[in-house]
């Protein structure tokens, strides 16, 4: 029964191509210039019955079995397989966020970003994890993308490349609704588009005070009035640090009202992220000498040691750069020796992590007479 199916259709596969072939022979021989009796083009006939034919073709090709289709398509090339290297292991998809971890593997950001939310351990090399940064593959992302360009593959995008530039107009809807929210869920909501705008957009970032004015203020207003939630906090914090990278932002940033203040703050509480980016912030903010200041006073020394002494790896090295470029000016290490810095680095040179950074801070403070004394009294001190 199935056999003589087949033939039926391979018959009628058949007859419709001799139609269809005997059509359009007719009609460019003709010209498609001759009319109907009825006015019409014998060519929009002739169109029609050929689309007729042709969808009655398809239909009849659908219904051959696979193995009976002519190998029309094996003259197109075969589908590339992705390769391996190009695929995240926790979602087995081609990589369209690529990110590296500390053991130096790396994993779509998505999946990554959840896993180590529970794992401490890389799940290609099991080897435990020094820290939770996840760091961009720039490199491995534009190969990607060139192959695919390369083998017609069509690769997604990342989710966050939707968000479109803001206006002035609306950065300074985002600053009212994080200074006088409607809720707590908004005034998040704004503070995490903000962080992205000025991130993502180096027009948001590099011109913020200047089209602003009193927009650092507003953003930082819940840290001031002291709100705690940490999702926000981590938001305001790391949007200020991105608006900070830009020099010309610098000195208005350090001389706004409670900024130096609330980073001190933010040095010891929240996220490690947040604590992390505000030691950035203080860095970059030290990019004016003068700022030295307004920063480098005993309680920054002793939020700076405490975050080097239990901070993760990249964020105690955050906290030993700001210290480093502190005590340049020799008048500031007593200061940071009457924080009990010196104490946290023999730590951190004792686990042997980052050893050789931690020491070139340590040296720096030893200079002074009470940095050797502190030294040799550290039960770290060998």
């Amino acid at each position: 029964m199935e056999e003589s199916t087949t033939e039926s259709t391979a018959a009628n596969t058949d007859t419709l191509k001799v139609e269809l072939k005997k059509l359009l022979t007719e009609t460019l021989s003709n010209g498609g210039g001759e009319t109907e009796s009825d006015g019409s083009s014998g060519v929009l006939k002739a169109i029609d019955e050929a689309i007729r034919l042709l969808n009655r073709l398809r239909e009849v090709e659908s219904k051959k079995p696979e193995s009976d289709i002519p190998s029309s398509s094996s003259s197109e090339s075969p589908k590339v397989e992705v390769p391996k290297e190009f695929k995240c292991i926790l979602s087995n998809a081609i990589m369209i966020d690529p990110v590296t971890i500390a053991s130096g593997n790396t994993f779509e950001k998505r999946y990554i970003t959840e896993y180590l939310k529970h794992e401490d351990k890389c799940p290609k090399s099991e080897e435990v994890l020094s820290h939770s940064l996840c760091t961009p593959n720039h490199l491995l992302d534009e190969v990607i993308t060139k192959w695919c360009l390369a083998n017609g593959h069509d690769r997604p995008k990342p989710a966050d490349e939707v968000v479109t530039e803001l206006s002035n107009d609306g950065i300074e809807s985002l600053l009212q609704r994080i200074s006088s929210p409607s809720s707590d869920e908004d005034q998040i909501q704004a503070a995490k588009e903000i962080r992205c705008q000025t991130h993502k957009f180096p027009n948001v970032r590099n011109r913020f005070v200047a089209l602003h004015p009193g927009g650092i203020t507003d953003l930082i207003r819940p840290l001031s009035e002291g709100s705690t939630i940490p999702e926000l906090e981590e938001n305001i914090i790391t949007a200020l640090f991105n608006i900070s990278i830009v020099m010309e932002n610098v000195e208005a940033i350090a001389q706004t009202d409670k900024v130096i203040s609330l980073l001190r703050t933010s040095l010891t509480c929240g996220t490690m992220e947040t604590q992390r980016n505000s030691a950035l912030t203080l860095l970059s903010l030290l990019a004016i000498a003068s700022n030295k200041v307004i920063i480098g006073d005993i309680s920054t020394f002793t939020a700076l040691g405490e975050l080097i002494g239990r901070g993760d790896p990249v964020t105690s090295l955050v906290a030993g750069a700001v210290v480093y470029h502190l005590c340049q000016e020799s008048e500031y290490r007593e200061a940071a020796i009457s924080a009990r810095v010196v104490n946290a680095l023999m730590r951190k040179i004792k686990a042997e992590r980052y050893a050789a950074q931690f020491l070139s801070v340590l040296v720096l403070l030893t200079t002074h007479e009470r940095g050797v004394k502190e030294m040799k009294e550290s039960r770290e001190f060998m």
